[in-house]
């Protein structure tokens, strides 16, 4: 079983509740701030020893690393307010006080370039990493198995539509309505008279007997 086997932050809080036991949190650590990107001290009491057990992970997992790539790891962006942010390195004094607490434990040991991990430091970290992995296993154990949903879901055939038989009752109820209505609207509609108009008299001429010219002399 391997160090990655297992996610980096179980890792890391398992070993720095180790730490708590074996380093003494300095005096200044409870009103320092981590670098100059931030703007107040770290939230979490034990901030310094997961910082501690941050380093020495980072260290078995690249390699060598000196004080210089750690601040620019553990450094961030600052915000400026309306100018743009900028990116700030982390403080070289407390990765500095880390190192040194580190080897005063066999942890971690001077290089040509930066510290590397011992044997006692790897060692270390594997059986933490392998404690976990079987405390994760435990509880995966426990939890309800879940059954697998179905991927494809029944849809029901639709039912074929059937008419029902009319019976006589049935026509004679529908037919009512349907008669009383055509009775209402079949009434006589009376003749329209103009109105406003008067009647035009024809008068009838009569044959008059025609007069004779008669000769002026």
């Amino acid at each position: 079983m391997g160090i990655y086997d297992v996610p980096a932050t179980e890792v890391i809080d398992a070993v720095a509740e180790d730490f708590k036991s074996q380093v003494k949190q300095p005096e200044w650590a409870d009103f320092v701030k981590t670098g100059r990107h931030r703007e107040r001290a770290p939230h979490r009491r034990d901030w310094f020893h997961v910082r501690m057990a941050s380093i020495l992970y980072r260290i078995y997992r690249e390699g060598n690393l000196g004080t210089n790539r750690l601040r620019t790891y553990y450094g961030g962006r600052k915000n400026r307010g309306v100018k743009p942010h900028h990116f700030y390195k982390a403080s070289g004094k407390l990765i500095r006080v880390c190192f040194q607490e580190l080897e005063k434990l066999g942890y971690v040991k001077k290089e040509k370039i930066g510290r590397s991990v011992t044997g006692k430091g790897e060692s270390y970290l594997i059986s933490k990493a392998n404690v976990i992995q079987k405390k994760l296993a435990e509880e995966e154990a426990k939890k309800p198995v879940q059954q697998p949903k179905l991927l494809r879901k029944v849809v029901e055939k639709p039912k074929p539509i059937t008419e029902e038989p009319k019976t006589e009752k049935a026509e004679e109820k529908t037919a009512k309505p349907v008669a009383e209505k055509v009775g209402e609207t079949a009434k006589p509609v009376a003749e329209k008279k103009d109105v406003g108009k008067k009647p035009v008299t024809v008068e009838k001429v009569e044959d008059k007997p025609q007069e004779k010219p008669v000769d002026k002399k």
